[in-house]
């Protein structure tokens, strides 16, 4: 299966997706979280690592002005080698199109994993517009760039079949992640996610995640603006950086296949990263959120500067 065909099959099934009944209901009624703006990324639908019900629920308990998908969301390089949809998959393109339907702004930036739809740049499919980057301003006057982050991948740029092998490696981890978890639900744990942790153990890994940080910081740096939001690496992530005197804020709004992470702006232009089966767990354990919207949040940039 070539690119524009799984591009095409793709697009044809999309229009299909509002007028299906999704699997697992949107709960009615239910209080959500409201924020000015959500990041998302690295969903990796197509595949058996996306934690789909994990990322429904997010879905079902936060409502935004604006939603970025910044990239990665389609698993393209997987969906060539053998199609894997489940119907949950299919229920998260369903809340992302209603989202966008009830007046949510919804913005793709596809990433090096559904790079079949960069073809795409600039068009709107069902609400959803199309980019190849994009600029957001906060609510306290921010100027931060979003792209998915994969131009400033030097594997991807120099050894792009280095980049397929590794992606193989990373699948047949993710299996074994799968396992683990479900092993750890049938003993009444939380979620875990053993290659998060095998990544923090390895120190090459680590070397590469705060190169990859830097660089992707000083570009947004060149480029005038106050920060970058970006995803990617599947690290979760806030740093402060200098570039020509000038704080430059880093943020990573993480995956839905380890960390299960998305980067929100609260409604004053505050700045959070929420992990969600955290959050979850607090939410079954009947505490209140940390930082629900219209009460104090930790801003990591106000700290640090």
């Amino acid at each position: 299966m070539t690119s524009a065909d799984l591009s095409d099959l793709i697009s044809d099934n999309i229009a299909s997706f509002p007028s299906a009944t999704p699997r697992i209901p949107e709960p009615e009624g239910n209080a959500r979280r409201s924020y000015r703006t959500v990041w998302i990324s690295d969903v990796h639908l197509g595949t058996k690592g996306c934690n789909a019900e994990l990322l429904i629920d997010f879905l079902d308990n936060v409502d935004s002005e604006t939603m970025y998908l910044v990239g990665d969301i389609i698993d393209g390089w997987r969906l060539k080698k053998k199609f894997y949809w489940p119907s949950a998959h299919n229920d998260i393109v369903w809340r992302i199109m209603k989202r966008a339907r009830r007046g949510t702004r919804v913005v793709y930036i596809p990433g090096n994993h559904d790079e079949m739809f960069r073809q795409f740049t600039g068009l709107n499919f069902g609400g959803i517009e199309i980019r190849r980057a994009a600029f957001h301003d906060t609510a306290d006057g921010r100027r931060l760039m979003v792209l998915h982050g994969d131009e400033f991948d030097a594997v991807m740029l120099s050894h792009r079949w280095l980049a397929f092998v590794g992606d193989h490696a990373y699948h047949m981890m993710m299996k074994c992640n799968v396992a683990v978890n479900t092993v750890r639900r049938w003993m009444g744990k939380p979620y875990w996610s053993l290659s998060k942790a095998a990544k923090h153990k390895v120190k090459n890994a680590v070397e590469f995640i705060g190169k990859y940080e830097e660089v992707v910081a000083r570009a947004a740096g060149e480029r005038g603006v106050d920060g970058v939001v970006c995803g990617h690496i599947h690290t979760a992530e806030f740093r402060m950086f200098e570039h020509n005197g000038k704080p430059v804020e880093y943020w990573n709004d993480g995956d839905w296949v380890e960390g299960c992470n998305a980067l929100v702006e609260h409604h004053d232009g505050r700045m959070e990263i929420l992990h969600w089966p955290e959050e979850m767990k607090r939410r079954v354990e009947g505490e209140a959120a940390p930082a629900d919207a219209g009460a104090p949040a930790t801003d990591p940039a106000r700290e640090a500067a």
